[in-house]
């Protein structure tokens, strides 16, 4: 008997611990002027501007932003994270902290109108085309 008792405080203790304890909420918000841009992230769709999401890691990510009548913009941002996110802080900040953490980032993205071709330079561009074959 006195040995499951020696196991269960360790067990309950740890189990209480991760009840306890904090966590990290990583919102992601994205901008686009004008809005109801088509926003992806690293080749996923993740809805029209202005989006919000949830994310997971820090580091690079792909951006490409599309409307009708505008430029697509394919493009790079670094998300950088904060210095509680860096061993040993992380421990502190995800584990042992009750308290939750809300991490929000927002990026704006101006995009460019589209360019008309007028009919004379897209049949200069079909010659020049056609002329490379």
């Amino acid at each position: 008997m006195g040995k499951y008792n020696v196991l269960a405080v360790p067990v309950l203790s740890l189990l209480v611990l991760t009840v306890l304890t904090g966590c990290v909420e990583r919102r992601l918000t994205i901008n686009t002027k004008p809005q109801g841009a088509v926003v992806a992230l690293n080749d996923e769709e993740i809805g029209e501007s202005p989006v919000s999401v949830n994310f997971n890691w820090y580091g690079d990510y792909c951006v490409r932003i599309s409307k009708e009548g505008y430029e697509t913009l394919n493009t790079h941002r670094d998300l950088k994270g904060p210095w509680y996110d860096h061993f040993p802080f992380d421990f502190f900040a995800q584990i042992v902290n009750p308290n939750r953490i809300v991490d929000s980032y927002e990026w704006t993205f101006e995009l460019s109108p589209g360019r008309q071709i007028s009919r004379d330079e897209l049949i200069q561009n079909a010659q020049e085309l056609k002329n490379q074959l």
